[in-house]
């Protein structure tokens, strides 16, 4: 027997997502990297585990595998892929339900036709916490920061998700240097266990454009905590208000921070692909 997988996505971030809850062992890093070759293997953004939860209330848990093999605190759109699976499944069978992340507890709805509504956390701007290296140690968060990145000065902001990431603001979103600039950041020692760096366009207070260079993986269709994330920090910077439809390149998601306080919340679609078995 070989390995069974589901390929699901959502708006376009896609995932192979693999039924660990009766004792089978998580995947090596050598193994999620072999799965993740979109030449050689199934090809995904990320990897999904589903697992027996640590808590009675939570239907279950699960883990994050980059398609490089390293592993991911945080994914919005691959939470909402794992929460289709488990209705899909009949283990979920009511309209909300609680799963267990790498970051923490996450409360999903489902809202019909495929769309689930979840829980994201608060956003954390603190530097250490993000993890960020600001150049003068600030203890303290910043709306904006500035480095020489590559020889330039980059205006960004910074906050965790449960995962690091960073945004930067563009005037034109189809010109931004995503893969130049996210590399470079990626690699500038500023964030010591790496970001996932956004390039937004504000089209206006309620409507953005987004593309994410992720940590592990390269610039994705679709990033659902950098979503979050670019909402959070836009918010903040009083570019957009708290309700924001964000467009990605492979779909659009509803963020919102009703207040300082309060979670990150994000809806969007989730799609099953096909069904498949790894054998080698």
């Amino acid at each position: 027997m070989g390995l069974r997988f589901t390929k699901m996505h959502g708006a376009g971030n896609d995932f192979v997502v693999l039924d660990l809850r009766h004792g089978d062992p998580a995947p090596s890093a050598a193994l999620a990297a072999a799965l993740g070759d979109r030449h050689t293997g199934v090809g995904f953004d990320q990897l999904l585990t589903i697992e027996a939860p640590e808590h009675r209330d939570a239907v279950a848990r699960y883990r994050i595998w980059n398609r490089d093999g390293s592993l991911a605190e945080q994914c919005g759109n691959g939470a909402r892929c794992v929460a289709a699976w488990l209705v899909r499944d009949g283990s979920a069978n009511t309209a909300s339900f609680m799963l267990e992340s790498p970051a923490g507890r996450i409360q999903v709805e489902h809202i019909g036709d495929g769309r689930f509504s979840l829980d994201l956390g608060k956003p954390d701007f603190e530097p250490t916490r993000i993890p960020l290296l600001t150049a003068a140690l600030m203890a303290t968060a910043q709306q904006r920061y500035t480095a020489t990145i590559a020889g330039h000065a980059v205006h960004f902001g910074a906050v965790s998700m449960g995962n690091p990431h960073a945004l930067i603001v563009v005037d034109d979103i189809a010109r931004a240097p995503v893969a130049e600039l996210g590399a470079a950041l990626q690699a500038s020692g500023l964030f010591p266990e790496g970001v996932n760096v956004g390039f937004a366009q504000v089209v206006s207070r309620d409507d953005i454009k987004l593309r994410v260079y992720e940590r592990g993986a390269g610039e994705t269709l679709a990033c659902g905590s950098g979503a979050c994330a670019a909402v959070a920090i836009l918010v903040r910077q009083d570019r957009v208000d708290r309700l924001v439809r964000v467009h990605l390149p492979g779909g659009a998601l509803d963020i919102a921070w009703p207040q300082d306080d309060a979670s990150v919340r994000m809806a969007g679609p989730t799609a099953f692909v096909f069904e498949g078995e790894w054998l080698a």
